[in-house]
C-alpha cells in the first residue's frame, strides 16, 4: 500500500533579507515615480492619462511591497509611513475609480523623492543582514 511521505516542512524564513526584497521593490517604484515626474507639472499630469496611470500602478506596487515588511522592521522605522503607504494602494486597487488627481500629485512630486532619500539610506543596512 502507497504511503505518502511525510510533509516536509519549509525552511525558516529570513525575515531580514524578505524584508530587504520588500524595500528593493519600494524603492525601484518610488524611483520610477520621481523619474516620471520630474520634469512634469501638475498640469502635464493632470492632463496625460497614461501618466497618471503609470504613477498610480507604481504607487499600488509600492503600498503593496509596504504591506509585506516584517512588522518588526516596521516598528524600528517609524519615518516611513507604513500604514498609510498601504492604506493608499487598497485604496488604488479597491476604489471606485475616483482617484484625486491633486493629491495623488502631491504624494508623487513631494512625499516619494523623501521617500526614495528614506529607503536608500535604509537598504545598505537591510542587504548586510
Amino acid at each position: 500500500m502507497y504511503q505518502s511521505p511525510e510533509p516536509k516542512s519549509a525552511p525558516p524564513v529570513d525575515s531580514a533579507k524578505t524584508d530587504a526584497g520588500h524595500l528593493w521593490d519600494m524603492l525601484d517604484a518610488a524611483k520610477t515615480v520621481a523619474r516620471f515626474v520630474a520634469v512634469k507639472s501638475f498640469r502635464d499630469y493632470d492632463h496625460d492619462r497614461m501618466l497618471r496611470n503609470a504613477v498610480e500602478r507604481n504607487m499600488e506596487i509600492i503600498g503593496g511591497a509596504a504591506s509585506k515588511v516584517s512588522p518588526a522592521f516596521q516598528n524600528a522605522h517609524p519615518e516611513i509611513p507604513w500604514r498609510g503607504l498601504v492604506i493608499q494602494r487598497n485604496a488604488l486597487v479597491e476604489g471606485d475609480g475616483q482617484v484625486k488627481n491633486d493629491k495623488m500629485w502631491v504624494a508623487a512630486s513631494e512625499f516619494i523623492p523623501y521617500l526614495v532619500r528614506i529607503l536608500e539610506a535604509l537598504i545598505p543596512d537591510v542587504a548586510r543582514m
